[in-house]
């Protein structure tokens, strides 16, 4: 067998002991962190500065740069069944009940239910004879510039 050349090395077999220095590796670990902290401390001192010397000389924002803005459409609804029942009872009251529309003019809303009665009762308004013939012998009107098919 192979004698070996240096026995007193024999006992610390396993890595190159030039390769790497770890008080050199802890070093440079520590100098680097240093550095890094140095770092944020100087931006936070810059930034307080600048801030002292930029907010004071600003002008005050408007009070009504505090109210929010209206949400952009479309609004989704936040509570949709209870909006949905609060807007169906409002078209049924509409449907259902007697109100004025214009006292002045003497227009009033009547409910749904009476408005197809009269309507079955009068029946519904017609033209006469003549009239509808006179309407079904109109061309309609084109305006200037509208292609025909």
């Amino acid at each position: 067998m192979a004698e070996l050349k240096n026995p007193a090395n024999s006992a610390v077999a396993g890595h190159e002991l030039s390769d790497l220095n770890p008080r050199s590796i802890a070093l440079f670990g520590a100098v680097l962190a240093v550095i890094i902290g140095a770092t944020l401390l100087a931006a936070y001192a810059l930034l307080h500065v600048f801030y002292s010397d930029v907010l004071p000389t600003r002008p005050l924002p408007s009070p009504l740069s505090y109210n929010r803005e209206p949400t952009p459409e479309p609004r989704l609804s936040v509570k949709p069944g209870e909006e949905l029942v609060a807007m169906r009872a409002k078209e049924s009251k509409v449907l259902t009940s007697y109100d004025w529309v214009d006292r002045e003019k003497g227009v009033v809303r009547i409910p749904i239910a009476r408005a197809i009665e009269i309507i079955t009762q009068r029946g519904l308004p017609a033209r006469a004879d003549g009239d509808a013939a006179t309407a079904t012998d109109q061309q309609p009107t084109r305006q200037k510039g509208a292609k025909q098919h």
